[in-house]
């Protein structure tokens, strides 16, 4: 899974989809792990990196890791290989 070669995200987080016209705004986390993903690390680097960042649970990472994978597939911001 990678985020579509066209996608731009900002310093602050503000991601923009050209092909589609639309843009997003994310929190801290939420561009930290778009960067993570932009820089293909794997879902365990990523986890990693969350972990050892933030307090977080392993089960709670796993939760927030799906949900926003599913919201990055739903707004087409996403290719699957």
């Amino acid at each position: 899974m990678n985020l579509k070669n066209n996608i731009a995200i900002s310093d602050s987080g503000f991601i923009f989809n050209p092909s589609r016209g639309e843009s997003y705004s994310t929190n801290q986390s939420a561009k930290e792990l778009l960067n993570l993903i932009k820089e293909n690390r794997c879902k365990d680097e990523i986890k990693e990196y969350f972990l050892n960042t933030y307090e977080v649970s392993s089960d709670q990472f796993e939760t927030d890791y799906s949900d926003f994978i599913f919201s990055l597939d739903q707004f087409n911001l996403i290719d699957h290989e």
